[in-house]
């Protein structure tokens, strides 16, 4: 991880405007003047030179160029503000309801009719409320379409690609444009799970803050007594999903004004602490819970609006069909025609190896795979043994190479001779114990992370699963080859009956491995989920950081 450092805002530099002389004709031959407005504007630019608006340095820039170009009014006509501009001054208002900060974006809109003062001064009021709303609608747009923050320069863990955006483009499109505010809104992403995901942001921001406080010092055994067991009941209660619901509602609905912790709420207590990864003891401790007391509305508002950040580092369309991976939900979904045809567990990395936030496109299916050894495993888990027993790769089902690409024993090489770097290449050979199972589902990135089966079939039991090296084990790894070759899971068993092969993905399939705390299922109920790799927290100091920049007025 790094330490954000957000791009300091720089002084728009309007001195291209001001001391360039009047243009014979338009020099972007698609801008259409009005006479009036466009001499207007030409006078009112000397207003600007003393004029301090700070922005982001694209921005200023393309403030500039447009401007220069298109030497006119977009937001003003005679002494007043256009109804544009009204529009455009709303919609930035509403920030909020997208997890954005309404300050960002804020512009002061000159009060109508004429102004007290003179011509002239009204004149330069006018000019730079101009050049100000321009300013902030083309931060609005950025952020809306690439978010607010780079997530490449938060960490080596975030992978996306740049998001071209044509600034000079946006002021064009708003001059002809007389739907404001519905230009604005489409410049945000346009997928259904974005939708629900500001639906749950405006009705937390609009719920009430009556959060129960249970004693974060609660100790409590079967049979003991507490004031405090009917809050974290009613806690348990409100945070039940549908298969918990079911299995213990009625319970929960006829004990919870109990202060005895009966024999009856014992199985509850335990259930939802496996679910929260913990052992399932039955005894109701501090980790208990801080576990068990659910999401507050405060850390869920939190969450969201870093789902909605995140979301804007996405392409717009997610496209169908689609592999979905959320880690922290330890799940991969195949969805296609908005509908989720296959969803399954699945293993990401531990802390320690943490599995990347990047998309890419499904490339092929590997069935009975080699497995090629990372050099990290080989070092750091191989290499101790290997200096014991030379041998050990020759009779566990790997074969080892040399620089030239030669098959040798394992037993040949001298591994006490190599530390951090190793000259040889090891691989394992496709079978039952193979590390990657009967398949593996590529798509490729620099990360060397994929999709594949696993003989640990036991890890799928855990709530907690962030137990690989990095790569994405699944739970049903038949299914989801089927899924992405088109195929049925019958196929996908035949395939399976002969040796080593592979099939190519034929349709374009994008993959996302995704990291959100906060996510919608497919009926738009946003789910919510710990913080496994504590990125949110780094990603707020960066948002943070980004609005600490950003405090400086107009």
């Amino acid at each position: 991880y790094y330490t954000y450092k957000s791009d300091p805002l720089v002084r728009v530099d309007f001195s291209a405007l001001t001391a360039a002389p009047e243009p014979a004709m338009p020099q972007d031959a698609a801008f259409q003047p009005s006479s009036a407005t466009g001499a207007a504007f030409r006078e009112a630019i000397a207003g600007l030179v003393d004029y301090e608006l700070y922005a982001e340095k694209d921005i200023a820039k393309a403030l500039v160029a447009y401007y220069a170009a298109n030497p006119d009014f977009i937001w003003v006509t005679g002494a007043s503000a256009k109804s544009r501009a009204q529009d455009a001054v709303r919609v930035l208002g509403e920030a909020t309801s997208y997890g954005l900060t309404p300050a960002d974006y804020t512009v002061e809109v000159p009060a109508a009719g004429a102004s007290t003062g003179s011509a002239d001064a009204r004149l330069q009021e006018l000019v730079r409320f101009e050049m100000a709303l321009s300013a902030r609608v083309l931060r609005y747009v950025h952020d809306a379409h690439n978010g607010r923050v780079d997530p490449n320069r938060i960490t080596g863990y975030y992978d996306f690609p740049a998001k071209p955006l044509d600034l000079e483009g946006v002021l064009k499109t708003l001059t002809r444009t007389q739907q404001v505010r519905t230009y604005l809104e489409s410049r945000h992403p346009q997928n259904a799970e974005y939708q629900a995901l500001r639906v749950e942001l405006e009705s937390l921001q609009a719920s009430a803050d009556d959060e129960i406080v249970v004693d974060p010092k609660l100790l409590l055994k079967p049979g003991e007594t507490s004031p405090e067991l009917p809050k974290l009941l009613t806690k348990i209660a409100g945070n039940l999903d549908d298969e918990m619901g079911g299995a213990y509602g009625e319970i929960l609905a006829t004990l919870a004004t109990s202060e005895v912790y009966a024999p009856e709420l014992v199985p509850v207590i335990k259930a939802v602490q496996k679910k929260a990864g913990m052992k399932g003891d039955g005894v109701i401790g501090p980790r208990t819970v801080a576990a068990l007391v659910g999401t507050s509305r405060a850390d869920k508002i939190q969450k969201v609006q870093v789902a909605l950040e995140e979301l804007r580092w996405l392409p717009s369309d997610l496209g169908s069909p689609r592999v979905f991976i959320n880690q922290p939900a330890f799940t991969a979904s195949y969805i296609e025609n908005g509908e989720e045809k296959l969803k399954t567990r699945v293993v990401i990395g531990k802390t320690t190896n943490q599995t990347s936030f990047f998309y890419d496109q499904l490339e092929q299916v590997d069935f009975h795979p080699y497995w090629g050894v990372p050099q990290s495993i080989l070092v750091n888990e191989m290499l101790p043994r290997l200096r014991r027993d030379p041998g050990y790769l020759d009779r566990a089902g790997y074969e080892v190479v040399n620089a030239r690409g030669k098959r040798i024993p394992s037993s040949s090489v001298n591994w006490g001779a190599y530390g951090a770097k190793i000259p040889y290449g090891v691989r394992q050979l496709p079978s039952e114990a193979n590390a990657l199972g009967e398949l593996k589902i590529l798509f490729p990135n620099k990360h060397a992370i994929y999709m594949h089966d696993t003989p640990q079939k036991t890890f799928f039991q855990r709530d907690m699963r962030a137990l690989s090296h990095g790569c994405v084990r699944l739970q049903d790894p038949r299914g989801m080859a089927a899924a992405v070759l088109g195929t049925s899971v019958d196929y996908i068993a035949e395939k399976l009956k002969h040796g080593h092969a592979t099939e190519k993905v034929a349709r374009r399939i994008p993959v996302y491995v995704a990291y959100f705390t906060a996510w919608p299922d497919m009926s738009g109920k946003v789910e919510y989920f710990s913080d496994i790799y504590d990125r949110d927290t780094r990603l707020q100091q960066a948002l943070d950081s980004t609005e600490a920049v950003r405090s400086p007025a107009i």
